[in-house]
């Protein structure tokens, strides 16, 4: 008998989340997605370290903020360490010729059942992708199969190259990366919460 889910588990499927991550794709063909997916968890195997440690200098630069309001000392003790790692980094850099990767954050709109991000080509309903996330704070890949079912032309039209927004749902996806999602996508949300009340008592 198959397990029904409960209400808890099924509201996860509607949270959705705007979001700014690492994200890269391919097309693949339909018998594709009838394969298992080959991938590598950690962050380190699937992308630079220069491009790992910029991953998450952005992600620690939201929480460093916060601490400085709390308590400055130990924000400066906090940067200090940042910058001894920063120094070994480029060293460690320097030494194996690490060279920083293309930039491949974008804006994106994520869920636990599909996801909508800014793409630099025109994609075609039905197509079949193949998309790799970075999870910065889980320290994780994710890479699923998914399917376009929307693609539309930015309004306005910036320099960073992304002139379209595609949208696809996941196939295939295995639970433990549903449950990396949820959580990601949970921890987010908090974060966004907290910092919207945060501007609206500074704006009291």
């Amino acid at each position: 008998m198959k397990h029904k889910k409960n209400f808890g588990e099924e509201k996860r499927y509607f949270f959705r989340v705007n979001d700014e991550i690492n994200l890269s794709y391919r097309l693949i063909d339909e018998l594709q997605i009838q394969k298992p997916i080959q991938t590598k968890a950690s962050l380190l195997d699937n992308c630079s370290l220069a491009s790992a440690l910029e991953l998450i200098n952005e992600e620690s630069a939201i929480i460093h903020e916060k601490l400085e309001r709390i308590h400055s000392d130990f924000a400066d003790y906090l940067k200090l360490l940042d910058i001894k790692i920063n120094l070994i980094a480029q060293t460690v850099i320097g030494l194996s010729g690490d060279e920083i990767t293309e930039n491949k954050t974008r804006n994106a709109n994520i869920s636990v059942s599909g996801l909508g991000f800014d793409c630099e080509e025109k994609l075609e309903v039905g197509q079949y992708l193949e998309i790799k996330m970075l999870l910065v704070l889980s320290a994780v890949v994710i890479v699923t199969y998914a399917k376009v079912i929307h693609c539309f032309q930015h309004e306005n039209i910036n320099d960073d190259g992304y002139d379209y927004f595609v949208g696809v749902n996941y196939i295939n996806v295995k639970e433990i990366d549903r449950d990396l999602l949820s959580e990601h996508v949970a921890k987010k949300q908090l974060q966004q919460i907290r910092q919207q009340k945060e501007m609206q008592d500074n704006a009291q």
